[in-house]
């Protein structure tokens, strides 16, 4: 028996993005097993171009994907994309290209805020809800996003799938005792960027410092705001204190994460990050603002801090208090573990879109035989 075919649309496999490590994800799970998976590649990420190149790849690539729906004869498309202008109107092609196709199409929105994204002018916030009603449903990441698509897209199908991750890496290591004596060990993975709110990180590690407290901080990712940052922390006398290791994967990740207390992600906005998810799931006590779907996954108290965006004070007696009560610490860490791997597992991220492609699948079957 032939098995629905389904589209991926998103960037390189080899990207660094929470986007890439969806789709790995995905196309590492069980839905192999039940359908014909075929990765379609947009975006820069891993290609040697210039300017003309891109522009000529930009013009062929809606061509080049419906070649790809017809000859794979495929049932569905599934668009990963964000709330922002360039990727709307690149993806907006892709949606339409899909319905010409008569393929059914997903639409998943990783990050963004749709309120936002949509504000200003009255026209485009029209435009905006007739193209997005193009999508045979829609894919959110947290309540809050499925609470604003609700409201300005009355009558279109929106769901929750909260991301997922392989929590075997992470829970392979057995995390020692707390020791009060020790230094606090803080991380932060991923993308050194502005938004991720680094500089008030390294500016809460000096205020806890200069209040007595021991802790170190390791930042295992690149990016623009490195330079920055490294000069920042010299200024800061941070030197010794403050670890550039690069960017970290597989094995090294997750050792890096066994090794370290509390992860500090003190991010302007977010949608629902993998490295919180990989960090909680090695017991690792997150430090995080309340943006995105970061409030569906870390209750305060229980699995960790919230504090507030661009307030390096307010971060530095997070890692205070969580310095001086380390009882409270390892009661965190197991809560983080025993959260992740209850709700947030790729497994459950597999099933829930098993549902979703099939449902969808089968509203176009009747189309195709017509």
């Amino acid at each position: 028996m032939r098995r629905p075919v389904v589209v991926l649309l998103g960037p390189s496999r080899e990207a660094i993005s929470g986007v890439t490590t969806h789709l790995n994800g995905l196309l590492g799970s069980r839905l192999v097993a039940r359908f014909d998976l075929v990765h379609f590649q947009v975006g820069s990420e891993g290609r040697r171009e210039g300017f003309f190149g891109r522009l000529a790849r930009l013009a062929a690539s809606p061509f080049l994907l419906a070649a790809t729906l017809v000859r794979t004869g495929a049932e569905l498309l599934h668009i990963n994309t964000s709330l922002n202008r360039k990727a709307y109107w690149r993806d907006l092609g892709y949606l339409v290209v899909a319905k010409l196709c008569g393929a059914r199409v997903l639409y998943q929105v990783h990050g963004g805020q749709l309120d936002h994204f949509a504000r200003g002018s009255g026209l485009f916030a029209v435009f905006l809800r007739a193209s997005l009603g193009l999508a045979d449903a829609v894919v959110v990441l947290s309540r809050a996003q499925l609470e604003a698509f609700r409201a300005r897209l009355p009558g279109q199908a929106v769901e929750v799938v909260p991301n997922g991750i392989d929590c075997t890496p992470y829970t392979r290591y057995n995390r020692a005792a707390p020791d009060p004596a020790a230094p606090l060990r803080l991380i932060y993975i991923g993308r050194l960027a502005p938004a991720k709110g680094l500089l008030e990180t390294i500016e809460a590690l000096r205020l806890a410092r200069a209040r007595g407290v021991a802790a170190r901080l390791v930042l295992a990712g690149s990016g623009p705001e490195e330079p920055r940052l490294r000069q920042y922390a010299r200024d800061a006398a941070l030197a010794r204190d403050v670890a550039f290791v690069g960017p970290a994967y597989g094995a090294h990740k997750a050792q890096l994460l066994a090794q370290a207390d509390v992860l500090v992600l003190a991010s302007y906005g977010e949608g629902l990050p993998y490295s919180l998810l990989e960090a909680m799931a090695a017991g690792v006590v997150p430090i995080v603002t309340p943006v995105g779907a970061i409030p569906d996954v870390v209750s305060e108290g229980e699995h960790g801090v919230f504090v507030a965006p661009r307030d390096a004070e307010v971060v530095a007696a997070a890692i205070s208090k969580l310095a001086e009560d380390r009882a409270t610490l390892a009661r965190m860490s197991a809560a983080c573990r025993a959260r992740i791997a209850a709700a947030y597992s790729l497994e459950r991220v597999a099933r829930d879109f098993s549902q979703l492609y099939w449902g969808l699948c089968a509203m176009r079957t009747p189309k195709a035989a017509t």
